[in-house]
């Protein structure tokens, strides 16, 4: 079909050429239907009050009382040499790729979403009353309500494994609906957790289409929808206040003087389009937020640069959606969040497979991080904004040239720790050859 792209972006996607795109319609109006400040806190709340319940079905998380957190490291040593010396300004590394139990970014809308449909079962059937401690949801008569419903969902590995983890820890009957991307290993992982796993021949959106399918057939399943689910959005979007109580801890201001560039590997969009929505709320015109795509899939970049609601996938611009990242290879955004994103987000850039190879070396080499590829996508974000035409560009018309020397820049990491010692050689060996 024919793409509505101006033809110089379309001819550059279709030849797979890496590239920093600008939204034009950033700072337009928000859609009616998106998340409040009062949503975001009411997630963190509920993170909160059943923080004792995770720390209960958890080992993992007793050192932190149940908070699923990760931390907040030092990034200079990454920009401090080529290929992406010349960044300035101070830079930070997110490590959502370690956060516990579930060993990626997706733990933080998976668990919440979850919990929130627990929560919501126990107090339909009168398991628990508003004001119980919520350890009372793995108590004996919370897990035989849970085991006569099912948690469904369709994922190319990560929101799995977390959607997985969390439901049969509570006891219901887990499914997982996955694509021909995701990787064995996690598939593995998840039937030794007792999650059933359902393979399809076809991609992410075949994977999620296949489970919205059987859900909707029993009325004791529920589907959690990676390309629709609010409750996923705001676990999500609950990220940005302790993110923006570690950045305060550091000394580190976000303030007109001081502005904050984040970047994030994009895939549906929703833990992206959630964390950026968080952060915007928080800091308002002060936090820059761009996304990192695979050359292959980038169907926010597609979406936003169609200009309309009208879905258009990567696919109708001839794109393959093939990609060594796995968790990133979805053909079509979101609609829940593109909306979103279109009025806040800063712009896109994206990555080809053996940059992604390259920067996890990097991360592994200078910040001592072992990642997923996929998880790396966004270390390019600082050298966009600093040294492309298209960074310079999106500094001068936000008046932001003279702020670059204070600002702060933030590389979101997203999943690996629970990746196989022998799958991070085989990524490590690949960046070394590709390194040269």
């Amino acid at each position: 079909m024919s793409a509505p792209l101006p033809p110089a972006l379309l001819a550059t996607l279709q030849a797979h050429q890496p590239l920093l795109w600008l939204n034009p319609q950033l700072g337009s109006a928000l859609p009616a239907s998106a998340p409040t400040a009062q949503q975001v806190q009411a997630a963190a709340a509920r993170l909160q009050r059943c923080a004792g319940l995770l720390a209960m079905l958890f080992p993992e998380l007793a050192a932190t009382q149940g908070q699923i957190e990760s931390a907040l490291h030092d990034a200079s040593a990454l920009y401090a040499q080529p290929p992406y010396h010349g960044v300035q300004g101070r830079c930070w590394l997110k490590g959502d790729h370690a956060l516990p139990v579930a060993g990626s970014i997706k733990a933080r809308g998976g668990f919440h979403e979850v919990l929130a449909h627990a929560e919501t079962l126990a107090l339909q059937h009168g398991v628990i009353q508003p004001e119980d401690d919520r350890r009372l949801l793995a108590s004996p008569d919370a897990r035989a309500l849970f085991a006569r419903h099912s948690v469904v969902v369709g994922s190319t590995g990560n929101l799995g494994l977390s959607i997985g983890i969390m439901a049969a820890a509570l006891g219901f009957q887990a499914v997982v609906h996955m694509s021909v991307e995701a990787k064995e290993w996690k598939k593995t992982r998840l039937r030794q957790r007792g999650v059933t796993v359902v393979e399809h021949a076809g991609d992410y959106a075949a994977a999620v289409a296949a489970g919205r399918a059987t859900a909707e057939a029993d009325p004791n399943s529920y589907f959690v929808d990676d390309e629709h689910s609010l409750p996923l959005l705001l676990g999500y979007a609950a990220a940005a206040a302790p993110l923006a109580a570690q950045l305060a801890a550091r000394g580190a201001v976000v303030d007109a003087a001081h502005p904050l560039f984040v970047y994030l590997p994009c895939g549906v969009g929703g833990a992206p389009g959630g964390i950026a929505h968080g952060l915007k709320l928080l800091f308002g015109p002060h936090v820059h937020c761009f996304f990192a795509e695979p050359v292959a899939s980038p169907c926010m970049l597609v979406q936003l640069a169609s200009g309309g609601d009208a879905p258009l996938s990567v696919y109708d611009i001839g794109l393959d959606n093939r990609t060594e990242a796995d968790g990133l290879a979805v053909g079509l955004a979101s609609p829940l969040v593109a909306p979103l994103m279109r009025a806040e987000l800063s712009g896109v850039f994206t990555v080809g497979d053996d940059d992604l190879f390259r920067q996890r070396l990097l991360v592994e080499d200078h910040c001592g991080m072992a990642v997923e590829p996929s998880a790396a996508a966004a270390v390019a974000g600082p050298h966009w904004l600093c040294n492309s035409p298209a960074g310079q560009a999106y500094l001068a018309a936000h008046g932001l040239q003279g702020q670059l020397a204070d600002s702060h820049h933030l590389i979101w990491t997203t999943g690996g720790a629970l990746v196989p010692a022998e799958e991070h050689q085989r990524f490590r060996q690949r960046g070394l050859l590709l390194q040269g």
